[in-house]
């Protein structure tokens, strides 16, 4: 019987950074289909949405709807990256039969979990760097808060990067991992104010959103920019920090367990 995940600890000179490679080279070599694809999709619900509500929308006094726009794609298009690259990869892995690869070697279930999910944050950032690039040309945006953005940045590719290895690990074929996304993933990043601040909302649905993990991803990513949010950032960090800590935890029990690795 083969062992999913080795339980002990690997000797020096493991095979690591081959895997770490393998997932950072798996969406680098189709980097038009995994980075420009995203930066399309972003720039047209740029052009639309603020083609339409430029002088219609105020944010924050006097701040530009573009400018408060482009965070937000920036930030839902980084998540959804994010969680697409470890779920793919283990859902095509699992459906031809290479999966095997990944489970011969020595490797820990930490060294798996840890190469799934740099390689997760490394394609999410460069799909948010690539589009901050290119919305310079539309609008000045300058990082008021460097730290604050970088530390929301990393942990929301983080969570999604974890989410999709759990949803990786769970699926056995592709729909069931495309009504993870269409169900789960797509809502929780639209209703989370990318589009818009929720103090606009009626109070009912400003508390709907105060439960959704993904609208303190943004806020806080959002005051790392202009350092203004709709609820204060630290506690959008304690957020943010305790879903991390959760999902990882969750997901290195799984795959300490080997969960769906055996067949």
């Amino acid at each position: 019987m083969i062992r999913p995940v080795s339980q002990t600890r690997p000797a020096m000179g493991s095979g690591f950074p081959t895997l770490l490679h393998k997932e950072l080279m798996r969406f680098w070599k189709v980097g038009l289909q995994t980075i420009a694809a995203p930066v399309v999709t972003a720039l047209l619900y740029l052009l639309i949405f603020s083609h339409v509500l430029e002088d219609r929308v105020q944010v924050y006094g006097s701040l530009p709807y573009t400018a408060f726009l482009i965070p937000g794609l920036m930030m839902m298009s980084m998540l959804q990256n994010s969680f697409a690259n470890p779920s793919s990869s283990l859902i095509q892995s699992r459906i031809t039969g290479n999966l095997i690869f990944v489970l011969l070697p020595p490797f820990s279930h930490r060294q798996i979990f840890t190469a799934y999910l740099l390689a997760a944050v490394m394609r999410g950032l460069a799909v948010g760097i690539c589009i901050w690039a290119v919305a310079l040309f539309f609008v000045r945006l300058p990082v008021t808060e460097p730290v604050w953005l970088l530390v929301f940045a990393v942990l929301s590719c983080w969570i999604l990067g974890t989410l999709g290895l759990i949803a990786g690990l769970w699926s056995e074929k592709f729909d069931q991992l495309a009504a993870f996304q269409n169900f789960l993933i797509v809502p929780a990043t639209f209703l989370s104010g990318v589009f818009y601040s929720i103090h606009s909302l009626p109070p009912f649905w400003q508390t709907v959103s105060g439960w959704n993990p993904v609208f303190y991803m943004i806020d806080g990513f959002r005051y790392g920019f202009f350092a203004v949010s709709d609820v204060s950032p630290w506690h959008g960090l304690a957020v943010v920090l305790a879903v991390a800590v959760v999902l990882s935890l969750f997901a290195l029990r799984l795959l300490a367990r080997g969960y769906k690795l055996r067949s």
